[in-house]
């Protein structure tokens, strides 16, 4: 009984989300196959309707697939996966551009500057607009995202010279998984060691939830071990690294020369103290729970500087002025316009530099180097981050 009440409420909240996006898919479909209807007036419905709802499922596969630990990596579910990430992206800026040129459309109306009917000639020339402009967004978005940006910030620690001139490579959410594999790794690995990091530090989301989503892990850890610094690679956890292989995560974590700190600190060259926490909030098993701080405060010297991996810039009101410099990703900073206005109006900062006063910890957050779900990048990008402590 107590399994069922705790089970109800997730059924009932993945039905109403199916709903829901069955319904969109409708709305769009809809408009689709009337705009195809005007160009090919042989078209018929029921293939169409076939040919779209395939689509529309790609994307329910993948979300099925990021939490399945079956070895499900040949090149068409791989193919199928990507379609669904692709499809997301299409979906959403369908979704919001048709649903804007229908305001359009009923606000004209409303004050007589369109006919009531619409005009075929209107609806389908608002339409076509719509279409191009979706297909235009989604090419320079999933190009853009292929383009890794370096973003530098100088950071001062008052009453320290131990870090002068120490030179950190920050990244995080590198989401691997279908779309991130191999070849990504590399081309960031080779992007990092160019920027000759003294440190390179891995803030949370390593991983797309998946870890038999990548197509040859072996691969996968050879290249991350082609990663050089001075002091080595470490890496905390996101809300990502989870479910049910996270053990194969961990496992393929530490196979990549990157030490994990789960909680835990350590002291680099007796120059700083570096704390790496697991996720507050990850979607699914993530082994033990988030710990507290207070009790790696109390091991560690007062008097060093202290630098905290915390996967989500919300967790920013847990620290005070013990730790000196946060490092954190997770908001991507939207990823795709206009997502990045809801991500800076939910997160006191969702991107860039913050220091809340002089007595605050310094904030650093990154909008990621990899993609969760449509590998876009409208109006942001994918970056890796050189900070240099002076």
């Amino acid at each position: 009984m107590q399994i069922y009440k705790a089970v109800y409420p997730v059924i009932l909240v993945f039905l109403c989300m199916f709903a829901i996006y069955g319904a969109t898919n409708y709305y769009i479909g809809k408009k689709v196959f009337k705009w195809l209807q005007h160009i090919f007036p042989m078209i018929n419905w029921i293939v169409f309707g076939i040919i779209y709802s395939c689509f529309a499922l790609t994307t329910i596969f993948n979300l099925l697939l990021s939490s399945s630990t079956i070895l499900l990596n040949s090149s068409i579910v791989s193919l199928i996966a990507q379609l669904g990430e692709y499809w997301m992206g299409l979906y959403c800026y369908l979704l919001l551009l048709l649903i804007i040129m229908d305001l359009i459309l009923f606000i004209g109306r409303k004050i007589k500057l369109i006919r009531t009917p619409v005009p075929q000639s209107i609806a389908f020339h608002t339409k076509s607009f719509v279409f191009i402009t979706v297909i235009g967004l989604v090419l320079y978005g999933s190009y853009n995202a292929t383009q890794l940006k370096e973003v530098s910030y100088k950071v001062q620690f008052d009453n320290s010279t131990s870090l002068d001139n120490l030179n950190i490579v920050l990244i995080s959410d590198l989401h691997l998984g279908y779309i991130n594999d191999v070849d990504f790794i590399s081309k960031v690995v080779n992007h990092i060691n160019s920027l000759h990091p003294d440190i390179v530090l891995m803030s949370g989301d390593i991983f797309n939830g998946n870890y038999y989503a990548l197509s040859n892990p072996s691969k996968a850890v050879e290249e991350l071990n082609q990663l050089k610094s001075t002091y080595g690679v470490y890496a905390s956890l996101g809300n990502h690294d989870a479910g049910r292989s996270y053990e194969e995560i961990v496992s393929f974590i530490e196979k990549s020369n990157i030490k994990l700190l789960n909680d835990e600190h350590v002291i680099i060259d007796n120059r700083f103290v570096l704390i790496g926490r697991k996720d507050s909030s990850p979607i699914g098993d993530q082994g033990t729970t988030r710990g507290d701080i207070t009790e790696i405060f109390d091991k560690i010297d007062a008097n060093m500087p202290v630098i905290v991996m915390d996967h989500q810039p919300a967790n920013m009101i847990e620290y005070g002025n013990e730790v000196d410099l946060i490092l954190s990703g997770h908001t991507h900073q939207g990823q795709i316009f206009p997502a990045n206005l809801i991500t800076n109006a939910m997160f006191t900062v969702d991107y860039g530099y913050y220091q809340k006063d002089k007595d605050s910890p310094q904030v650093i957050v990154t909008s990621g180097v990899g993609t969760w779900g449509p590998p876009l990048r409208i109006g942001t990008n994918s970056e890796i981050v050189q900070i240099t402590i002076e």
